[in-house]
């Protein structure tokens, strides 16, 4: 007996983003932004989920109003969060795509020459990068399991959250980061698990280090010998190679629970 039975061969070999909508969380600057751009170019409607008003301004004059729209989120709180999904499938329809970029960084050691890490600071990130990405997965969640399957085997969306190699090879200083990170790494899996059956999927990208406007300051000396900590290509990855990632995680359906590095093979030392 063949297998072709099993139907290996029949229907889609990607998602067409054509009409879909995503939120990109962080949308106004950096690696969000990028995305922004790489899934408008693929024909989707945008949510921008940010605190950055002017900026969200800017991208959205260069791919057009008709394509993107800027709602003024804080991803820790729940009101803002709830609110602001349900305006943007009042907006465009539907959510297909939940993209989590929003995030910030932090230095401090765990007990130092200043004492010990404030928990003020400490619980500010945990805040953003743990808590606030959560809370837009689970709202963005329940808006993706009113959708019509858009796909053969019963897809309704994906959610691309963002961690960092600071998750496994967290540098001196980066105690709080790492371990936000390190979070959203573990919840990739269950999440995945906990929205199977509603035929939405879960990934991460864990990238190394991206040329995002953060580095722009830096002395050229700084940022040379960063370069050369990179295995290959022995440089400082672009924003639109992260946004690369994203349209092809969304665009295959088979890529599910899995935390893609994207380094150029880089090994974080501990400073």
């Amino acid at each position: 007996m063949t297998h072709h039975s099993h139907n290996n061969n029949q229907g889609e070999t990607h998602v067409d983003l054509k009409g879909k909508v995503a939120i990109v969380t962080g949308g106004a600057s950096g690696l969000g932004e990028a995305t922004v751009e790489a899934y408008v170019a693929k024909g989707a409607k945008v949510a921008i989920f940010d605190l950055n008003e002017q900026r969200a301004a800017d991208v959205i004059g260069r791919v057009g109003a008709d394509n993107a729209r800027f709602w003024q989120v804080d991803v820790a709180s729940e009101d803002s969060v709830k609110n602001a999904v349900a305006a943007v499938v009042e907006t465009f329809g539907a959510v297909h795509i939940c993209n989590n970029f929003a995030g910030i960084g932090d230095a401090a050691k765990t007990y130092g020459k200043d004492g010990v890490f404030p928990m003020d600071k400490y619980m500010k990130v945990v805040m953003v990068n743990q808590v606030g990405t959560f809370n837009v997965c689970r709202f963005a969640a329940e808006a993706m399991a009113a959708n019509e399957p858009v796909t053969s085997d019963g897809g309704r969306g994906v959610i691309i959250n963002t961690s960092s190699v600071a998750a496994y090879e967290g540098q001196i200083g980066q105690v709080a980061y790492s371990a936000t990170k390190g979070a959203v790494v573990g919840m990739t899996l269950p999440m995945a698990r906990d929205l199977s059956t509603l035929g939405i999927r879960v990934n991460t990208i864990v990238p190394g280090l991206i040329h995002t406007p953060l580095f722009d300051s830096l002395p050229d000396n700084i940022y040379d010998a960063l370069a050369a900590t990179v295995l290959y290509p022995k440089r400082l990855g672009k924003p639109a190679e992260i946004a690369h990632l994203s349209v092809a995680i969304a665009e295959n359906d088979y890529i599910n629970g899995e935390c893609i590095r994207m380094d150029g093979g880089i090994r974080m030392q501990p400073r």
